[in-house]
């Protein structure tokens, strides 16, 4: 899908007074000519995104905002984001600028960032059937590994983000946050699900490195060059804080484990590797360990049987809101049988010891 054909009218929910917007950039935004037009991305709905076109100059920005509504209160921390890509934006990060941040919610109803928009290819396949070739598709997926390398190679504390999360111990807490989250939304007893939570508790690895986190590190997430295998900009910085590295790496890895098809954001399993230029799952993850110094995982499986275990507790809560009806996605009842897929793929890893 092409960004033209993603960039739409703003929902009626997510509707706010352009006028008020016009007046606050005329007085914040360096060079804004006061002519604007709004339009909405349709992907990026967590956080509402916007195309603004600055008409009289012919400049776009995209306009990020807490969506309507009550909301936790960690919940869509766009000021977050705001930090985390300005200080990311001094290294060798791809990341769009940014040029303000507003907090005051009488401007478009919720607090907002405005950054620079960038231009580029965005591949909501993974399989990137849109590639020119095999080689350009091997390159795209190597750029991947060098952007996530660079990300986790920051130094967090000479960039201003010691505060950013709490260093050390991420993943015993993720763990115990994911298993709350799950239980918290627990609609029926899967067993799978269950022995999961038992294992993850008592197998956390020692090794406490961290680093700054995407969250949600994956290729749909990053703008590709309009012409070439790089990466120029990476998105949607919503779940980013201080962990683990290794669970960004084993979140961009889920795909190996799950199947490949036309409405799947993460699966490879069944594609012809060589043929479509996608390196293996030991090739991305020693391409990635070259770049961070790393010899080898030893504890991979556990890493890869977090990440399908958290994709299982968020879809769970997406179920469960489908069957108490207040569920965002349309489809969200039939999201049940998912969550035994995930698990059930985990849980043979673990015992296989894949």
């Amino acid at each position: 899908m092409s960004e033209k054909e993603e960039i739409r009218e703003v929902r009626k929910a997510h509707r706010f007074d352009e006028a008020v917007l016009v007046d606050y950039l005329k007085k914040h935004l360096d060079g804004f000519s006061g002519k604007l037009s709004v339009k909405q991305f349709g992907y990026g709905q967590s956080n509402p995104t916007y195309f603004l076109t600055d008409v009289e100059k012919g400049r776009n920005y995209v306009l990020r905002k807490k969506p309507p509504g009550k909301l936790l209160p960690s919940a869509h921390a766009v000021d977050r984001e705001f930090r985390v890509i300005e200080a990311l934006g001094k290294t060798d990060v791809p990341v769009p600028e940014v040029h303000l941040l507003c907090q005051d919610a009488s401007i478009v109803g919720t607090p907002f960032y405005v950054m620079a928009h960038v231009g580029g290819r965005i591949f909501r396949n993974p399989t990137v059937p849109e590639a020119a070739d095999a080689a350009e598709r091997a390159a795209i997926f190597e750029a991947m590994s060098d952007t996530l390398a660079r990300i986790h190679m920051v130094d967090w504390e000479a960039m201003g983000l010691a505060s950013f999360g709490k260093p050390g111990n991420y993943m015993a807490r993720q763990t115990g946050r994911w298993s709350k989250q799950y239980m918290a939304s627990k609609t029926d007893d899967i067993e799978s699900m269950d022995r999961l939570m038992a294992w993850l508790a008592e197998n956390v690895p020692d090794d406490e490195t961290t680093s700054i986190v995407h969250g949600d590190f994956r290729l749909e997430n990053m703008i590709v060059h309009p012409t070439e295998p790089r990466i120029i900009a990476v998105l949607d910085w919503e779940l980013s804080t201080l962990g683990h590295p290794l669970a960004d790496l084993a979140y961009s890895c889920m795909g190996y484990h799950l199947p490949a098809g036309e409405n799947q954001r993460f699966g490879y399993m069944g594609i012809d590797f060589e043929k479509t230029g996608i390196p293996t799952e030991d090739a991305f993850v020693a391409s990635y360990c070259r770049r961070t110094g790393r010899a080898n995982i030893p504890d991979w499986t556990f890493y890869i049987a977090f990440s399908l275990f958290r994709i299982a507790a968020i879809v769970q809560g997406v179920y469960k809101r489908g069957l108490d009806g207040n569920a965002s996605a349309s489809d969200a009842k039939t999201y049940g049988d998912m969550v035994k897929g995930l698990a059930d793929v985990a849980w043979n890893l673990v015992e296989t010891g894949a």
